[in-house]
């Protein structure tokens, strides 16, 4: 029988080994050592590496669209939805170093596959995006000449690079909280000097 504790041992030695060496240098064998399995084990849960790195974007961005989504059910206003999302976003990656490289790396040298993989996590994810800059459209807080599914790719790839920042060991001072808000005011008001 398979067991939902070993499928997720396995996934966390995967977005590590997958962020230390990246998806292409990886082997099922890597995998198999850190999740401290026989390399058998991995084949009785997943058909091969790319069904792998398929699992690490369903689980670990499933987390975090629950957990975003229980955040922004607490407000109504487009413009606090939005700074929740990127505080959230932020937080997370800090805290999960592995998953922050397996995103940043791995959507870039694997993007034709992830391309024929149209309905995943990742795509939910940024939706959520989407969604937010179309409710301040609909409610007039958010200017409407905004395509909110390009916009959504903009404000996720700079979060991507903060995060990326952060994980290379370059100094950063900011907190996470101050780059959050610099991110949010920049997203919520552009570059212009505020009219009123």
């Amino acid at each position: 029988m398979k067991s939902p504790d070993k499928h997720r041992k396995i996934i966390r030695a995967a977005t590590k080994v997958f962020a230390k060496k990246g998806f292409f240098n990886a082997r099922i064998s890597d995998i198999a050592k850190e999740a401290k399995v026989a390399d058998g084990t991995i084949y009785l849960y997943f058909n091969n590496k790319f069904d792998i790195l398929l699992s690490v974007f369903e689980q670990e961005i499933g987390k975090l669209i629950d957990q975003v989504t229980v955040l922004l059910e607490k407000e109504t206003n487009p413009k606090n939805r939005l700074e929740v999302f990127i505080n959230n976003h932020l937080e997370e990656m800090k805290r999960n170093r592995y998953l922050a490289e397996v995103i940043h790396i791995e959507l870039r040298q694997t993007s034709k596959l992830i391309r024929e993989y149209r309905k995943n996590k990742f795509s939910e994810y940024l939706d959520i995006i989407a969604s937010i800059i179309e409710q301040g459209q609909r409610e007039g807080v958010f200017r409407k000449d905004i395509k909110p599914e390009i916009a959504k790719q903009i404000l996720f790839g700079s979060l991507d690079d903060v995060s990326r920042i952060w994980h290379m060991g370059n100094d950063c001072p900011a907190t996470v909280e101050e780059v959050s808000r610099q991110v949010t005011i920049i997203y919520q008001t552009g570059l212009l000097t505020p009219t009123s």
